[in-house]
Formats: structure tokens, C-alpha cells, sequence
């Protein structure tokens, strides 16, 4: 595939995803105090007992232009799948000082918001959505969203002295994480999303220092399944950044599983159209019953 028909390719496919209508949640609560800490929650569709419970974080490179909104369709497939949702907001960057573009995430308020949502989901969700079982409960994340689960699963790796870090691991059945931002190191080198790993640590002046406190790629072993979803014809996060966290994993001891697909890129993973989102639904069937 030449590089013309390969960015073709991707920008149809991107098209796609983002061509449905944003679907509206049954439920939404505050975790904070700011217009972004926000969780949207919706139902499993259809009887039955207790449902399995999907955290959704998703993607955009950190980025404000990108919200909740945008994975709304992917939350509402998988509740009509018999799962209970809960698809989470947190704070993003902004535009740079001088009117330039958006950068990459907020240092700290990314990572602030994305734990207090997992600490507060058990209290919030009990009475919005009764039917989700708690005992069950998987992450999943797409991108930077991908990023965010696997940092979120790993908190009690996380060095002493971190203010996210817990004493315990997360109860979760396990970790799906899709076209994950999984190595900060490595897409730092590759310029994935526009330098979008550096700018989420502060730039230069912090990367390095940042690195142990954010990188899922240093926070292993986690002793919590994980399974990683990549289309081998990814653009956006090319399939290296992947490999390079099953790498670490391994070599920590781990092993993490890869589940690449033939003639997939970035976005079919979130795109209730395309067959990856079933692909990725059944991943998390597997590890969430």
C-alpha cells in the first residue's frame, strides 16, 4: 500500500467513526467541582441480572478539541451489548499562551481526574445505574484514552510518594486498552500525535522526571489482565508503541496480550460500524464475565 492509498485509508476510516451522532447517556454525574469532571453513564440494554461494568476513557490526544462526545456511540454499542457504562470526562489542554494550538493534556489535572473518576465510580454509579456489578468491572480507553486506562490500573506501581498512587491494586477483571498511547518514550519518538507525549508531561523541562509517574511503560508489572487491541495498519499510533509496552511487560515478568488485526487502523477499534468494534467488545466480554 503506497503512502497516498495508506492516508486515504485512514482518513475514510476516520470519517466513519466520527459520522455518528453523538448518543445521549442515561445518566451523568459530577466527580468535581470543574465543567469537565463528568461521567456519562449508560445501561445495559435488554434483562437480565447484573451487568458487567466497561469505564470508557477516550481519546484525542489530550486535547480539548476532543470530548466525551465523540465516543458516545462506542459507549451506547457496548451497553447494547449487556454492559453498563460509564464513559468518563476529564480535563484536557487547552490553547498555548501565545494562540497557538491546543497542547496535549494538563499537568496535573489530567491524571487528577482521571483517578478521582475511578475512585468516585463505585458511589456514583449505584444509584444511576442499579444493575451494574462492581465485581466486574474492565477499563478501556482508545489512544490517549488507551493511555489513561492502563496509568489507571496501575497506581499502585506507582513510585512512592505519588500523589495517585494507592496501597492496593484496583479491583478490576482487567484492562482493554485500544490502539493504546501505551509507551510515552517511544511515541515521543515516533512524534505520535504531534509531540502529544511530551507536551502531556510539561515539554522538555519535565518529560524525563514526569516519565515514572505517567508512563505505563515503566508502571509494570501490574498483576491485573490486560489486553491490548491494535490494528496492524494504524497510522495515528503505529502497532511499535504497543509492542514496545507487551516488550516491557514481558521483561517485567508479565505477560499482556496483543490482539492485532489484519487491514484495521486507528479509528474502526471505536466505530460501532466497522467489525474491530465487535472484535473489541468481545475482548472485553472475555476478560469482564
Amino acid at each position: 500500500m503506497t503512502d497516498d492509498s495508506a492516508a486515504a485509508r485512514s482518513a475514510a476510516e476516520e470519517e466513519s467513526a466520527f459520522s455518528h451522532p453523538p448518543v445521549a447517556p442515561d445518566a451523568t454525574a459530577a466527580y468535581g467541582d470543574d465543567p469537565d469532571q463528568l461521567i456519562d453513564f449508560y445501561a445495559p440494554r435488554g434483562e437480565g441480572g447484573p451487568a458487567p461494568l466497561v469505564v470508557v476513557l477516550h481519546g484525542g490526544a489530550w486535547r480539548a478539541p476532543h470530548d466525551r462526545r465523540h465516543i458516545s456511540p462506542f459507549a451506547a454499542f457496548l451497553a447494547g451489548r449487556g454492559f453498563a457504562v460509564a464513559s468518563v470526562e476529564y480535563r484536557r489542554g487547552a490553547g498555548e499562551p501565545a494562540g497557538g494550538g491546543p497542547v496535549a493534556g494538563r499537568w496535573p489535572d489530567t491524571f487528577d481526574d482521571v483517578a478521582a473518576a475511578v475512585d468516585a465510580l463505585p458511589g456514583l454509579i449505584r444509584e444511576r445505574v442499579p444493575r451494574a456489578d462492581l465485581r466486574r468491572i474492565v477499563l478501556t480507553g482508545h489512544s490517549a484514552g488507551g493511555h489513561l486506562a492502563l496509568w489507571a490500573a496501575a497506581r499502585h506501581v506507582l513510585p512512592a510518594g505519588s500523589p495517585w498512587r494507592t496501597d492496593e491494586p484496583a479491583p478490576l477483571r482487567g484492562v482493554v486498552a485500544l490502539a493504546p498511547i501505551a509507551d510515552l518514550e517511544v511515541a515521543d519518538k515516533l512524534d505520535v500525535c504531534g509531540g502529544a507525549a511530551r507536551q502531556l508531561l510539561g515539554g522538555d523541562d519535565h518529560f524525563a522526571e514526569r516519565r515514572p509517574h505517567a508512563d505505563p511503560g515503566l508502571l509494570l508489572p501490574t498483576g491485573i489482565a490486560t489486553t491490548l487491541v491494535q490494528g496492524r495498519t494504524d497510522t495515528v499510533v503505529p502497532q511499535a508503541v504497543a509492542e514496545s509496552y507487551a516488550e516491557a511487560a514481558a521483561k517485567a515478568g508479565e505477560v499482556v496480550g496483543v490482539t492485532s488485526l489484519e487491514d484495521v487502523g486507528h479509528f474502526p477499534l471505536i466505530d460501532p460500524r466497522a467489525d474491530a468494534c465487535a472484535v473489541v467488545a468481545e475482548e472485553i466480554a472475555q476478560l469482564a464475565w
